[in-house]
């Protein structure tokens, strides 16, 4: 089926280690753009915290927030937000079982918040806000909690009915978002309102929520340092994020 739109995951994607996305990869993705497909990021980072990256590719498409939002040529068309009273008891949970000191990200629409005061990664979100979430008082799309112990983090999402988690293969941390606020969904509501079918987009992707995506697309890309789970969900392996590896599929597949 010919090719209508190409998504790619960021971090460990897209994205080489260094944060970096190269002229490359924004080269091909341009060509493939100019032969009219779509191109667009699929990543479980916030609008907030990929502006950088639009910059660079322009993407036409953006699911942020591991499927929480989508937008479609500039227009939000999509939302999966916990609800005021949802996004305190998670916070809360979050404190009890994992203790004060425990450091918490939380994702709204537009804005990225940290109870980390100091010493804030230049990889990842340092421009974000500082709050304690003692008081919080906005709706959250995503919530991500610093531990390893699968334990705790059953019993923090017990907390909200709605709520599911998966873990980062590269930190130890936890992603708590609502259970239809996935890539797989974002997609299959972004392919009816394109008109098209999801057999015609070409996904990459390289850890745990990535999964979904590469086996709903009709082709699924796995990078070469994705995770294995990843890798046998895939259609291919390419080669790494450091080696250009979304790049060097797309000129064999597409043809450049």
């Amino acid at each position: 089926m010919e090719t209508k739109l190409i998504l790619c995951d960021l971090d460990g994607t897209l994205l080489r280690s260094d944060k970096t996305i190269s002229d490359k990869t924004a080269e091909v993705l341009e060509s493939c753009r100019q032969r009219g497909i779509l191109i667009g990021f699929s990543t479980s980072r916030g609008r907030a915290n990929i502006v950088p990256f639009e910059e660079k590719i322009r993407p036409d498409i953006l699911i942020c927030n591991g499927g929480a939002s989508v937008v479609c040529h500039d227009e939000l068309i999509l939302t999966q937000l916990f609800s005021l009273e949802e996004t305190r008891a998670l916070l809360d949970a979050a404190y009890r079982v994992c203790g004060s000191d425990v450091e918490i990200t939380l994702d709204t629409l537009d804005k990225i918040f940290w109870n980390r005061k100091e010493d804030k990664s230049t990889n990842y979100a340092s421009w974000s806000i500082y709050d304690d979430f003692k008081n919080f008082s906005e709706p959250a799309m995503k919530i991500c909690v610093q531990t390893e112990d699968e334990k705790k983090v059953q019993e923090i999402a017990s907390s909200v009915p709605v709520c599911d988690f998966l873990p980062f293969s590269d930190i130890p941390w936890y992603k708590f978002s609502a259970k239809n606020a996935t890539k797989e969904c974002a997609i299959e509501f972004l392919c009816s309102r394109l008109g098209i079918s999801a057999k015609s987009i070409i996904a990459f992707g390289d850890d745990h929520n990535d999964v979904g995506m590469l086996k709903l697309c009709g082709t699924g890309v796995a990078m070469g340092n994705a995770i294995e789970e990843v890798k046998k969900a895939a259609d291919f392996v390419t080669l790494t994020n450091d080696e250009d590896g979304v790049a060097a599929f797309l000129e064999n597949t597409v043809g450049l």
